[in-house]
């Protein structure tokens, strides 16, 4: 299924942000973007992220029919995770 994806954006260069948050239970890392609609992938690690990325991105944002035209898209991964610690309070 392919993804409307204005190419009023592709022409000025829009970013796509994709953000990415471990999942601990699951051990992976998932990303999703606001900006490109469809755009929902998991990885083992965030070097494997970054290479999945680009075909991903490419099937959701070009036509069947493909155009001849060649743009750079730029794409930016924002991680997150969060942690919890037990550590002792220094004595007062």
């Amino acid at each position: 299924m392919k993804t409307a994806f204005p190419r009023r954006h592709l022409g000025m260069g829009r970013l796509i942000l994709v953000r990415a948050t471990w999942d601990p239970e699951a051990s992976v890392w998932v990303a999703e973007s606001p900006d490109l609609p469809g755009l929902v992938t998991e990885a083992d690690s965030l070097n494997a992220l970054e290479a999945k990325l680009p075909d991903l991105v490419r099937d959701l944002i070009e036509d069947d029919g493909g155009s001849a035209e060649e743009i750079e898209i730029p794409i930016e991964v924002v991680a997150s995770f969060s942690l919890r610690i037990r550590a002792r309070a220094p004595a007062a």
